[in-house]
């Protein structure tokens, strides 16, 4: 668990990240360069979620021997899918990171939602739902490592 007691935003009790694939831990459906050592670091003090359409077909193979827990959803009502998952995780304890439309619910339910802008883009719903935008995965999965960055970001 990763405690963080930010002012006047809350004190977070954090048990999840769930996780987008495609471009948020992934372009064109390969793992980006540096994620699965930082999947594995972070594994250590929550439990990783990766939530996805699979839209290449090749997640269970590039996620292979990770410690995370992958769902692959069907292509409609994505954004209720994801939304759905981080609540029956419960929102006060998880971190959504996503750059998609179908992301942004789940953004904008989780205690804190990271959108990512990489090689794929990020859509605007996204960034409106979120309460970080990040310029890359590898950044927004340090920032639960280095909290006080968390901390500087969004107390008040």
């Amino acid at each position: 668990m990763i405690h963080i007691a930010i002012p006047d935003y809350g004190d977070l009790e954090i048990k999840h990240v769930v996780s987008d694939y495609n471009g948020t831990l992934a372009v064109d459906g390969v793992l980006i360069e540096g994620v699965a050592e930082a999947l594995r670091a972070l594994s250590r003090q929550v439990e990783i979620h990766v939530i996805t359409a699979d839209t290449f077909g090749v997640v269970r193979a590039q996620l292979s021997g990770l410690p995370v827990t992958l769902t692959i959803t069907p292509n409609q009502n994505q954004a209720e899918t994801k939304l759905a998952y981080v609540q029956k995780l419960g929102e006060a304890g998880v971190v959504a990171i996503g750059n998609g439309r179908n992301d942004r619910k789940m953004l904008a339910a989780a205690a804190i939602g990271i959108a990512l802008i990489q090689k794929e883009g990020g859509a605007t719903e996204a960034f409106f739902g979120s309460d970080i935008v990040s310029r890359d995965i590898l950044e927004a999965l340090d920032l639960l490592q280095n909290t006080k960055r968390l901390k500087a970001s969004l107390r008040s």
